[in-house]
């Protein structure tokens, strides 16, 4: 360690206490952010804590980075300094919960997983079934800003996030929004921060609503020929009157994936043999009712499928739901272990455009030779992975020729798309976060107004913020 590392080891001892700072190497290695090491760890158990830990950083001209369960650590660009990994693991408290009101105000570091069962307690729960759910904490499922089956029906966190509190880059407690759901206290400013990587501030405190826990749910599955087949099943069930709690449809590749050994390590679950198709393509659709309302929609998606050219159609329940469920969830990381060199495109659209979207990203993958697969809501967002066998320079360039092409092809359906996740090795290549927009210029105020010394994870947002 050098002396100015230890210097500073020290004086985060003084804030935090000696047994809550990190400095062995073997133990830093854990938050490594694309090749890149802190100096040493903190993990404050208080806002004061981190107040001190903000104000000690700018004035030592220090970069920090927010992590909790680090599971989402590999999104967005390389940071460029990288000193002290800000460790809001012991933030785990659930502050307050009223199941009368549906409403909990719970830190920032308390996993996402352990919420849930509190809440089951009450037969409630936050639809927040985001990957990497048995890991992650709640506070890097909202930073991170990635979505969920549920989003379908219960939209995603920025749906029912009532209000945060956060340390600014001065170290200042600031707090937006409410504890109730009926709040007009100002601006929502607690939804800049989500999915903007801790650029903006440390999140130390959530208020969200709850909702009543669902019963008596089933899964509707049907297989078409086409892309085009299965999105217009989408689009049939979009113009009903039902609605339905998800919705996803999964190319032929997603079987081969869900039964891989990468699936059984990320979901040690298993769909029964044949279940989704390796040909075809397969729409899915969750739906929860009393049993009236069960055969009514079975009934209707049925003939809504054989309407729309389905080859096959199965309704799932029980423990086959659950298993389909926590894979579909889990897609990414499956994904993510599946390759060496795994790229995943997060492609957002009309929802009427989905089925041109998903035509001209798998057309650039095969033109390039590159194994791929895909997952799309039906809300219009595509997660289109390519997943290499190897990660040489020649997978490099077809996979950066194919990525450039599905970006250039989403903006001219009027849509916008990232790769949220590639080989480290790759990011200062690939457009990461997408074509410029036309409103960097604003993030670049608010980053000013938010971190004025640049010390939150810097670099790693949209254009090097």
């Amino acid at each position: 360690m050098s002396t100015a590392s230890a210097i500073h080891g020290s004086r985060l001892a003084d804030i935090v206490g000696p047994s809550n700072v990190i400095t062995d190497p073997a133990q830093l290695a854990a938050y490594t952010i694309d090749k890149k090491v802190p100096s040493a760890a903190a993990r404050p158990q208080s806002t004061e804590e981190i107040f001190d830990l903000v104000k000690f950083a700018v004035k030592e001209k220090l970069a920090i980075v927010a992590t909790g369960a680090r599971t989402k650590l590999g999104m967005g660009l390389p940071p460029r300094q990288y000193d002290i990994a800000l460790d809001v693991t012991r933030l785990d408290r659930l502050v307050s919960y009223d199941p009368g009101d549906l409403t909990l105000s719970v830190e920032a570091g308390m996993p996402l997983h352990n919420l849930g069962a509190i809440l089951a307690e009450h037969h409630q729960f936050l639809p927040l079934a985001v990957p990497y759910y048995n890991h992650t904490t709640i506070g890097g499922a909202v930073a991170s800003g990635v979505d969920g089956p549920l989003r379908q029906f219960y939209g995603t966190a920025r749906d029912y996030l009532l209000g945060m509190e956060f340390v600014t880059g001065e170290g200042v407690a600031a707090k937006s929004g409410g504890r109730v759901v009926k709040n007009v206290t100002g601006y929502d400013i607690h939804k800049l921060m989500i999915g903007a990587l801790g650029t903006l501030g440390v999140i130390t405190r959530l208020n969200f609503k709850t909702f009543p826990m669902l019963t008596s749910i089933r899964a509707f599955m049907a297989t078409f020929q086409t892309v085009e087949r299965a999105c217009g099943m989408r689009n049939r069930v979009s113009q009903s009157h039902l609605t339905p709690v998800t919705m996803e449809i999964f190319s032929p590749g997603v079987a081969d994936l869900f039964s891989s050994e990468a699936a059984s390590r990320v979901a040690p679950t298993s769909l029964p043999k044949d279940l989704l198709s390796k040909t075809r393509w397969t729409f899915t659709s969750g739906f929860s009712g009393n049993p009236n309302t069960l055969t009514r929609y079975e009934t209707e998606l049925r003939k809504m499928a054989e309407e729309c050219g389905a080859v096959d159609a199965t309704v799932l329940e029980g423990p086959e739901l659950t298993s389909a469920f926590a894979l579909k969830r889990e897609f990414i990381p499956i994904a993510l272990e599946s390759s060496p060199a795994a790229t995943i495109l997060k492609i957002s659209v009309l929802p009427r455009q989905m089925s041109e979207a998903l035509a001209n990203a798998s057309r650039e993958a095969d033109n390039n030779r590159l194994r791929w697969t895909a997952m799309a809501r039906g809300l219009g967002v595509i997660y289109f992975a390519i997943l290499p066998t190897e990660s040489n320079d020649a997978t490099k360039r077809q996979v950066l020729q194919a990525a450039d092409n599905i970006l250039a092809a989403c903006a001219a359906l009027g849509g916008h798309a990232t790769i949220p996740w590639c080989p480290t090795q790759w990011k200062n290549e690939l457009k990461v976060w997408g074509l410029p927009r036309a409103d960097f210029a604003q993030m670049l105020k608010l980053k000013k107004v938010f971190d004025p010394a640049g010390i939150f994870s810097p670099g790693r947002f949209v254009g090097g913020i």
